[in-house]
């Protein structure tokens, strides 16, 4: 179990801010480990916490600012005003079909399928980079927001990505890759935390002390990793375009589709 927590929390960094879907590689990963269940989906879930520290860490200046004047204090409160808003439809719609979607959703095929559905999306939304018109997460508006946190929504489904879904809602848009990037990265602190809180709760703290030490193995793991990959991810968007991301979940969607 241990070593199987290891290879999870590599793939829970690898792929959790990249737009190819931490939860569907794990969702695979666990068909294929023969982890599977209730505690196996929550596994999945709780252990995205690590990768949330990873965010905290990498923006500690922009999640934890010194205000030196007021204006730093106003853009500060504006920008995580904007992510609150953004985080309210994922809220919503994720506490009304959470239970549905565990018991409908989570297996191979409806999770390449979302592979496949996400890559065509993220390529039509590379071709409106032509019309880029926010480059700063300070012109982001409190609509924009709202419209990038509906499309997190289809983070919902298996497979789509939380962070494709934003970056996708975020590039059709105008937003530009970094803005669509770095917005994405901040509204996953408290929609993942939420998401992990949630199954905890749903869970009643009912995990055995080896549970424990299984998850904590997983988080630990995928903070180490997602750090790493975030500062690769951010390096990455500034000179290139989402392209391969989208061709890797085509041909991945299609080898599950396959062997399924």
């Amino acid at each position: 179990m241990i070593i199987k927590a290891i290879i999870l929390g590599i793939i829970e960094g690898l792929t959790e801010f990249l737009p190819v879907s931490s939860t569907g590689h794990l969702i695979i990963a666990n068909k294929y480990l023969n982890f599977t269940g209730d505690f196996a989906n929550s596994f999945a879930v709780i252990i995205q916490v690590g990768a949330i520290f990873a965010v905290v860490l990498y923006f500690k200046d922009k999640v934890f600012p010194k205000f030196n004047n007021k204006r730093r204090m106003k853009e500060y409160f504006s920008l995580w005003t904007k992510v609150a808003v953004g985080v309210i439809p994922a809220v919503i719609l994720g506490l009304l079909f959470d239970d549905y979607i565990d018991e409908h959703f989570f297996n191979p095929t409806t999770v390449a399928m979302a592979l496949i559905f996400g890559a065509v999306l993220l390529l039509l939304g590379e071709k409106s980079q032509k019309k880029v018109k926010v480059v700063s997460e300070n012109h982001i508006t409190y609509k924009q927001a709202f419209v990038v946190g509906v499309a997190q929504c289809m983070a919902l489904w298996p497979g789509m990505s939380r962070s494709a879904s934003t970056i996708i809602g975020g590039l059709f848009i105008g937003f530009s890759r970094k803005v669509a990037a770095e917005f994405s990265f901040f509204l996953a602190i408290p929609t993942l935390i939420g998401a992990a809180v949630l199954k905890i709760y749903k869970m009643g703290l009912d995990f055995t002390n080896y549970e424990w030490f299984i998850l904590g193995i997983g988080t630990f793991i995928s903070f180490i990793v997602a750090y790493f990959v975030i500062a690769f991810f951010m390096n990455y968007i500034r000179k290139r375009n989402l392209s391969p991301f989208a061709y890797y979940r085509i041909i991945l969607g299609v080898v599950v589709l396959l062997v399924a």
